[in-house]
C-alpha cells in the first residue's frame, strides 16, 4: 500500500511542478531558471516543515509521511532539472550564471529547509 500512496503522492508533486514552471515562464519569460530555484527552495522549506512538524507531534502515520515526504515533495523538487538547466548555461559559456545557480539552489534551500524545520518544530 505505501507504493501506491508514494505514487499518488508523486503524481500530484509532479503536477504541482508543471504548473509553478509554467507560472514561472508566464512571469519571467521562457529560458529562466527561476522557477527551478523557487520550486526547489519551496519544496525544501516544505520538507524541512513537514517532517520536523510531523515527527515531533507523532500523530502523522508512516504510510502519509511516505506520501507526503517521498510522493508529492519528491515528485515537486527539481533536481534533476538543476542539474540540466546549469549545464545548459554552461553549454552556453554562462559560467557566472551556472555557479549562481548551483550556489543558490545549494545555499538558498538548506536555509529553506532549515527555516521549515524551525516553523515545523515551533508548532508543536
Amino acid at each position: 500500500m505505501i507504493y501506491l500512496l508514494v505514487a499518488v503522492g508523486g503524481a500530484a508533486g509532479s503536477v504541482m511542478r508543471l504548473a509553478v514552471g509554467r507560472a514561472a515562464i508566464g512571469l519571467l519569460g521562457a529560458g529562466t531558471i527561476w522557477g527551478t530555484l523557487f520550486v526547489n527552495v519551496t519544496g525544501s522549506f516544505a520538507l524541512g516543515f513537514f517532517l520536523a512538524w510531523t515527527l515531533q507531534r507523532g500523530e502523522v502515520s508512516a504510510d502519509l509521511r511516505a506520501m507526503i515526504a517521498i510522493g508529492l515533495l519528491g515528485g515537486y523538487t527539481t533536481f534533476s532539472t538543476l542539474s540540466y538547466d546549469t549545464i545548459r548555461l554552461l553549454e552556453t559559456g554562462e559560467i557566472a550564471r551556472a555557479g549562481l545557480n548551483i550556489a543558490a539552489s545549494l545555499i538558498v534551500g538548506l536555509a529553506a529547509a532549515y527555516a521549515g524545520v524551525l516553523a515545523g518544530r515551533a508548532l508543536t
